[in-house]
């Protein structure tokens, strides 16, 4: 049986538990270590699972690449939501379960601008190279998907020696922004999903077609709780049509989810 057959057929037990037992559904527990590039869904969206399951759920938000060196060094999870490379290396080392990855959401990759500031053109290629070139500082946390877009989207460009003095390094999105809004970066680079929840900036826009890219969510369970009735019931919950307009309300869309079987 597939995954997602096996993940409906559980969803329907554990509702007719949760009808029979209400107590029992109420007691249980999901553990979930979660990317910052979702977590304005994920705190509109987890209280609403928690009012229709009876579920309980405890959520840390972190950077995708700290919280998988966590597990690698023993944290308990149940869930963990990350981008896709580092979900697919935690299923190769055994502490993801084969079979449990499931794509939640992805947001565009964006450059933000502090709010009321000039807002140059970058719809074009050529556009987004002068804008690029006329700001006076770029900043981007130095781990994570949007450090490897960028760096490559820079290459890609011809402009590695031409930005390399305007680059802000920074440990996280959010010190990216907030450098955004103090103005002591004229542009981040960040996903459309950790721009929108920072007070004093503004989405400038997503990257031209050509070189657009995304920040993937994807969730995958640990070897122990991967067929557990919550843990099932809360994929299913966030792969859902029911998602779908918190996700779009914070800047997310669904993705193909090539890892499904």
């Amino acid at each position: 049986m597939s995954f997602r057959r096996t993940m409906l057929a559980l969803v329907g037990w554990a509702t007719l538990a949760s009808l029979a037992s209400p107590a029992r559904a109420s007691a249980a527990d999901v553990t979930i270590l979660c990317s910052n590039g979702i977590k304005a869904a994920m705190e509109e969206l987890l209280p609403q699972f928690e009012r229709a399951t009876g579920r309980t759920v405890a959520i840390r938000y972190g950077l995708s690449a700290a919280l998988k060196r966590e597990i690698e060094a023993g944290e308990e999870f149940d869930l963990a939501v990350l981008t896709p490379p580092l979900i697919d290396d935690l299923v190769t080392q055994g502490r993801i379960a084969d079979g449990s990855r499931a794509t939640i959401a992805r947001s565009g990759l964006a450059l933000a601008v502090r709010a009321g500031a000039a807002r140059p053109d970058i719809r074009t290629i050529e556009s987004l190279r002068r804008a690029l070139l006329a700001s006076s500082s770029i900043g981007y946390a130095k781990e994570g998907a949007s450090s490897a877009f960028f760096v490559e989207l820079v290459r890609r460009l011809g402009l590695v020696d031409a930005l390399a003095s305007k680059i802000r390094l920074t440990t996280t999105g959010a010190e990216v922004g907030a450098a955004v809004a103090r103005g002591d970066a004229e542009l981040g680079v960040l996903p459309v999903s950790e721009i929108l929840p920072i007070p004093g900036i503004q989405v400038l826009g997503t990257f031209p077609s050509d070189l657009r890219g995304y920040v993937v969510m994807v969730a995958g369970a640990s070897p122990r709780a991967a067929r557990s009735a919550a843990v099932v019931e809360l994929i299913a919950f966030l792969t859902s049509p029911a998602a779908v307009p918190v996700l779009e309300k914070r800047g997310m869309e669904r993705a193909p989810d090539p890892g499904s079987r």
